[in-house]
């Protein structure tokens, strides 16, 4: 896997979401792989910072991207219909936006970037 290059997801369980978000992230970075790592609503999930547990499960994950497969970029994603966090779209939105301060604490030098797809499954950046 030598000169292979990585990217990471923090995307929805929802197989829905899984296509357009590596095929947004391959068409915007030069990455070879997109390593998932999937809740259902993650930016919920990671914007309230209340589930220790779960938080710390995330974070784990993200660190062995960013620290294995050197990982330069974490994407937080939300999307329309979601079943794990049934919220309006601005709403999510700003979910995601706090999602990303979250993970600028942890302290990995990477770019963090915010992901929404919309209900025609499209990916649309919001930072």
């Amino acid at each position: 896997m030598e000169n292979k290059t990585f990217a990471t997801a923090i995307n929805c369980m929802d197989g829905r979401v899984q296509v357009p978000v590596v095929k947004w992230i391959k068409s915007e970075f030069p990455v070879d792989f997109v390593d998932m790592i999937t809740e259902p609503g993650p930016n919920k999930i990671l914007a309230e910072n209340k589930d220790t547990h779960m938080i710390e499960s995330i974070k784990k994950r993200v660190e062995i991207s960013v620290h294995k497969h050197h990982s330069k970029l974490i994407v937080v994603t939300g999307h329309c219909d979601c079943a794990g966090n049934p919220v309006e779209e601005d709403i999510q939105k700003a979910q995601i936006l706090d999602a990303i301060k979250v993970i600028e604490l942890w302290g990995f030098s990477v770019e963090i970037i915010g992901l929404w797809i919309d209900k025609n499954w499209e990916a649309q950046k919001l930072n």
